[in-house]
C-alpha cells in the first residue's frame, strides 16, 4: 500500500479508559488530583534540592533529573486525557499523535536510563565509598545525565519514524487514553513486524539492559552491605537502597507486562490500566518514596518549612 494510505486519517479518536458516560467525571476527579499531586511533589522536590546546599551531590543531582523527568512523562498524555473526557470529538491531529509517541517513549526511556545511573551511584556509595567523591564527581555525572537524554531521543526517535511509516484506513479509533505504540499499531491496516521487531529486540536491549544493571550493582551493594559488622550500619546502607529498589519494582514490572509480549496476545482494556500504574502512579508516589526514606531529604524539607 502507497504511502498516500495514511493521508486518509488526519486525526485519531482517543476513546479514553472508560466509555461510560456515568464514570467520566470520577475519573477526570481522579486523574487530576493525581496529576496536581505529581506535579506539586515532584516540583517541591527539584526546589527542595537546589536551595538546599548539603543536597549538592551527585545523588541528588540524579534524583531531580529524575522528577522532572517524571513531571515531562505523565504531561504528555495526562493533560490530553483530561481535556478528552469532556471533548465531543477526543481527537488528536495525526501529528499531534506522533508527537506524543515520541515524548512519552523519550522519557519512559528517560526515567529507565535514569534509574541505571542511580543504581550505580548506590553501587560507588556503598562498594567503594573512600573513592566516591574521586570517581562519581560532578563532571562525570552531568556526562551521564547528557548521555541518558541523547540515548532516549534517539530511543523515541526510532520508534516514532517506524510508526510514521505505518498506514491508517478507516479505522481511527484508539481504545487507550494517548497514542501508546501497541494499540495504534492494532488499529493500523499494514503489517507492523518491522515495530513489533524493533520493540523486542532494540526495545528489550534498551529496558532488560538496564535492568539487568541495576540487579548487578544491587547484588553487589547486598553483598558489601552484608559484610557491615553492625546491624545500625546494615540498615542505613539499606534504608539508602530501598527507596530506589520500589520505584525499579514498580517501573519495570509494569513496563515489561505491557509491552514485552507479542502484539497478538496484547489486551487493550488490561493493557491501558497497566499502563496508569507507570505513567501516572508511579511518577506520583516517587518523590514520596524518596522523601519518606531518605534522612537528607526529610531533613532538608523540615528546614525549608522553617524557613
Amino acid at each position: 500500500m502507497g504511502n498516500t494510505s495514511w493521508t486518509s486519517v488526519s486525526h485519531f479518536v482517543l476513546l479514553g479508559i472508560s466509555t461510560h458516560p456515568e464514570e467520566q467525571i470520577p475519573l477526570f476527579l481522579l486523574f487530576l488530583l493525581m496529576y496536581t499531586i505529581n506535579i506539586s511533589g515532584n516540583f517541591a522536590l527539584i526546589i527542595l534540592i537546589i536551595s538546599t546546599p548539603h543536597l549538592h551531590t551527585p545523588m541528588y543531582l540524579l534524583l531531580s533529573n529524575l522528577a522532572l523527568a517524571d513531571i515531562c512523562f505523565t504531561s504528555t498524555t495526562v493533560p490530553k486525557m483530561l481535556q478528552n473526557i469532556f471533548s465531543p470529538t477526543k481527537a488528536i491531529s495525526y501529528m499531534g499523535c506522533l508527537a506524543q509517541t515520541y515524548f512519552f517513549i523519550c522519557f519512559a526511556a528517560m526515567e529507565n536510563f535514569l534509574l541505571a545511573v542511580m543504581a550505580y551511584d548506590r553501587y560507588i556509595a556503598i562498594c567503594r565509598p573512600l573513592r566516591y567523591p574521586m570517581i562519581l564527581t560532578g563532571r562525570l555525572c552531568a556526562q551521564m545525565v547528557a548521555v541518558c537524554h541523547v540515548l532516549s531521543h534517539l530511543h523515541a526517535l526510532l520508534h516514532t519514524f517506524l510508526m510514521g511509516q505505518l498506514a491508517f484506513c478507516a479505522d481511527n479509533r484508539i481504545p487507550h487514553f494517548f497514542c501508546d505504540l501497541y494499540p495504534l499499531m492494532k488499529i493500523s491496516c499494514t503489517s507492523t513486524y518491522l515495530n513489533t521487531l524493533m520493540i523486542q529486540t532494540e526495545g528489550v536491549i534498551v529496558i532488560i539492559g538496564a535492568l539487568a544493571f541495576i540487579m548487578a550493582s544491587y547484588a553487589c551493594v547486598i553483598s558489601a552491605v552484608l559484610q557491615i559488622p553492625s546491624a545500625n550500619g546494615k540498615w542505613r546502607s539499606f534504608s539508602t537502597c530501598g527507596s530506589h529498589l520500589s520505584v525499579v519494582a514498580l517501573f519495570y514490572g509494569t513496563l515489561t507486562w505491557v509491552y514485552f509480549r507479542p502484539l497478538s496476545s496484547y489486551s487493550v482494556t488490561k493493557g491501558r490500566i497497566v499502563t496508569v500504574m507507570y505513567t501516572v502512579v508511579a511518577p506520583m508516589l516517587n518523590p514520596f518514596i524518596y522523601s519518606l526514606r531518605n534522612g537528607d531529604i526529610k531533613g532538608g524539607l523540615r528546614k525549608w518549612m522553617r524557613l
